[in-house]
């Protein structure tokens, strides 16, 4: 994609049976981060977290379940990789927007995904919008959105025990 064409954004929506505070304390905490970020068969721990405007999320994701470890492996990419996000925007309860530092891609060169989640509150219900921009290319930007989809899914599971 060349540097002067608009980037294709995708949006994924969720309702969860939560609050504001709940949801945002999850996205934003390093407890709540490892508890549920990165897809199925993946472990995050959190190594830096500076939650402001210009502020970094550094963390490692370690592929943990088999199916996983397998694709790492095929692909040529260690099993566990550091990663980086910038916050570009942050509304307490509202609005976090950041950029993540995709440079985990053999080949390929670093770049920037551009991300914001919202939070709007219906009743006892959290409705969330998540968009993000597209990646490079169709297959990388399919495997991200089922990467969320399946992340959104643990975020399900762990506000439903609580």
């Amino acid at each position: 994609m060349r540097k002067n064409q608009t980037k294709q954004k995708i949006t994924i929506e969720r309702s969860y049976r939560a609050s504001t505070e709940e949801l945002w304390d999850l996205w934003t905490t390093k407890e709540g981060i490892e508890s549920w970020w990165g897809p199925d068969g993946f472990t995050t721990r959190v190594l830096q977290l500076d939650l402001r405007v210009g502020g970094e999320l550094r963390y490692e994701m370690t592929a943990t379940g088999p199916a996983q470890v397998e694709f790492m492996k095929r692909a040529g990419m260690p099993l566990t990789t550091k990663a980086q996000i910038n916050y570009t925007e942050i509304a307490t309860h509202r609005r976090l927007g950041y950029k993540h530092l995709t440079d985990f891609i053999p080949g390929v060169e670093p770049y920037d995904v551009e991300t914001l989640v919202e939070f709007h509150e219906k009743g006892q219900d959290v409705r969330m919008v998540l968009t993000f921009d597209a990646m490079h290319d169709e297959e990388w930007t399919r495997r991200m959105c089922m990467g969320h989809e399946s992340q959104l899914g643990k975020l399900g599971k762990v506000i439903a025990t609580k």
